[in-house]
């Protein structure tokens, strides 16, 4: 044989799933949209927002004390107490109130902020309770208005410490703004971390659900695919078996039918022969109803005694017209894999069904040779032969089956190589070549 042509199969596609994710943020309670942000379910937002109300009554109370003790007597006493007990019941009521800035929520921020500056104007050292209310106005207020009323409680502090003073000092003037700056600057801070937490982690959930859909939609795909790739294989061997044995039981018998008054005793070796293709085609079925393994290779032995039994049957099939002979060449150094075995006896069974029904021919061999790294078969016929058409290239035959490229798809998926070669008059040889080394067994 010449250089064969060669097929080049078994290569895999990797299939790539691209996850794509939206990067717009959650809508979440008390972000920026409507405020700097809110406790809501963030922990460090809940354990900051208890070290401020118990600043806020720490400063409150440190600041009344500071007040009776320097102004015991005074006639704006009564008022001092009476406004300092409003401002703490209004600062308790915030809770009850709820966390989202609703117009409720705002006016009491705005009768909160009212009662601390005239408590600040009746007595400065209230001043520094302004701490707990920037956070609280930065909480609940939107961006631009908890920045002015950060500004607004810094005047007042400003002015309440200058009056305390004996005179000018630039540290009051400088201090309050300053530390303002910073609360602002840290309360903002962590606020946009807890927003950006919140769309990191709603965004996980999205990756993490598209992720899901795209594994389903790929299981889906494979068994899709595994399913078609089940109906080609299963195809394929109705093809080479029941649909082969069939087709033989029908000449047989046509061929009884026409030499049953002349020739009796051919017309019963024809029904007889027809028979005993029955009986392989039943043994066929029941095989692909129990395992789908081929009936030969389910007795026993393996490749070879399959091969020797498949020779042996056509030839006595014949009855003398057509004689099969079966040759091993070499051992293999391990035992051939189920599906190697299984496809190069369906590619046996194919071809001499070829040659029996096309090529007229009077003798065929079938020839397996095992090396070191890939298994041969081949299949010869001394019949009338054709022109050998490259792969794909669809001639006359290819209207009567689809022989041939089954058994090209059955190589293929073993990454092996199909060659055919034949001329008018000089018979056919089919070669099957598969390697080992890179053949899977499926599990």
């Amino acid at each position: 044989m010449g250089s064969p042509w060669r097929i080049r199969a078994g290569q895999r596609w990797n299939v790539r799933y691209v996850v794509e994710h939206r990067t717009g943020s959650p809508d979440a309670e008390g972000t920026e949209a409507g405020g700097l942000g809110a406790a809501g379910s963030d922990p460090d937002a809940r354990r900051l927002a208890l070290l401020m109300h118990a600043a806020f009554f720490l400063l409150l109370g440190a600041s009344l004390t500071r007040f009776l003790m320097r102004h015991p007597g005074e006639a704006r006493t009564p008022w001092i107490i009476a406004l300092s007990i409003t401002l703490a019941v209004l600062y308790l009521l915030g809770p009850v109130l709820g966390s989202r800035p609703t117009p409720r929520r705002v006016a009491w921020l705005g009768v909160l902020v009212v009662v601390w500056m005239v408590l600040v104007v009746l007595a400065p050292s209230f001043a520094w309770c302004a701490v707990p209310l920037f956070y609280t106005g930065l909480r609940i207020l939107p961006p631009r208005a908890a920045l002015a009323l950060v500004a607004l409680l810094t005047v007042f502090v400003v002015a309440a410490q200058l009056r305390l003073a004996t005179g000018f000092d630039p540290n009051l003037v400088l201090a309050p703004p300053a530390v303002a700056a910073v609360a602002t600057a840290v309360f903002v801070h962590m606020r946009r971390q807890a927003v950006r937490q919140r769309e990191l982690a709603a965004r996980q959930r999205e990756l993490i659900g598209d992720l899901l859909r795209t594994r389903r939609e790929l299981a889906a795909t494979e068994r899709r695919e595994g399913t078609l790739a089940e109906r080609q294989r299963l195809s394929m061997e109705i093809h080479d078996t029941l649909a082969q044995g069939l087709s033989s039981q029908q000449m047989l018998l046509q061929a009884a039918d026409r030499t049953w008054d002349a020739d009796p005793e051919a017309a019963r070796r024809h029904v007889r022969t027809a028979t005993g293709i029955a009986e392989r085609n039943l043994a066929e079925a029941r095989r692909f109803v129990h395992d789908l393994a081929p009936a030969d290779l389910a007795a026993g032995g393996g490749l070879e005694a399959a091969l020797h039994a498949l020779a042996a049957r056509e030839s006595a099939q014949a009855a003398g017209a057509f004689t099969v002979r079966c040759h091993v060449e070499g051992a293999p150094a391990a035992p051939l894999p189920d599906r190697v075995q299984s496809a190069l006896l369906r590619i046996a069974q194919g071809a001499l069904a070829n040659v029996r029904e096309h090529a007229g021919a009077t003798a065929a061999g079938l020839t397996l040779t095992h090396l070191d790294d890939r298994v041969v078969l081949d299949v010869g016929d001394n019949g009338r032969g054709f022109t050998a058409e490259p792969e794909g290239v669809s001639g006359a035959r290819a209207v009567r089956g689809h022989g041939l490229p089954a058994m090209r798809a059955r190589v293929r998926q073993l990454g092996g190589t199909l060659t055919v070669e034949s001329a008018p008059g000089e018979g056919t040889v089919l070669s099957a070549e598969v390697p080992l080394t890179t053949t899977e067994d499926p599990a």
